[in-house]
């Protein structure tokens, strides 16, 4: 059970409810929206940059849902993993692949960049602070600097949006089967 009670849309603020709306818009994230609208500063922050990340399609899907899966697998974040796994098998992963996840060795569905994905996100994840600089200049293979930059930011935002699902138990949305992490 979620540890604060969900905000209705009458409790919320216009402008909480307004970003509540535009996160809609952006995907199935009802439940988290009604706990960040507690601080509609944050709420606000989150969907505008989310949706302008979207927007400029900087990044291949599969790359940031590989990135994501990893994280969320990694962090034990339930939410999250249920979230992307939907996305990840969209983006061509079966879901026995993504289960799989983070695990690269001999994975019949990743090919190099995916691989060099799913170990830059552990990396990050795990020891952001101990990384060698082959590991990010190893992903110049496949990506730009910018890429490499928001890469980086959506693996430890994503750690971000683990920590605080999990901290505060929110409920994973009705309509979305559960995956476990």
């Amino acid at each position: 059970m979620t540890r604060i009670p969900p905000l209705t849309d009458q409790d919320m603020s216009k402008a909480a409810h307004a970003s509540r709306i535009a996160l809609a818009e952006y995907g199935p994230f009802d439940n988290w929206a009604r706990l960040a609208a507690y601080s509609p500063p944050v709420l606000e922050h989150v969907t505008g940059m989310l949706t302008e990340l979207r927007a400029q399609d900087n990044l291949p899907r599969r790359a940031l849902e590989l990135a994501m899966v990893t994280v969320s697998k990694l962090n034990a974040c339930d939410y999250c993993v249920s979230h992307h796994t939907p996305l990840l098998t969209v983006a061509g992963l079966s879901p026995e692949g993504a289960a799989r996840l983070p695990n690269v060795e001999d994975h019949p569905e990743l090919d190099d960049c995916d691989k060099a994905v799913v170990r830059y996100a552990e990396a990050v994840t795990t020891r952001s602070g101990r990384m060698r600089d082959a590991e990010v200049s190893g992903l110049r293979d496949w990506f730009s600097d910018a890429q490499i930059v928001e890469l980086t930011w959506r693996i430890a935002l994503c750690g971000a949006f683990n920590r605080f699902n999990d901290a505060l138990q929110i409920q994973i949305e009705s309509d979305l089967a559960p995956v476990s992490a």
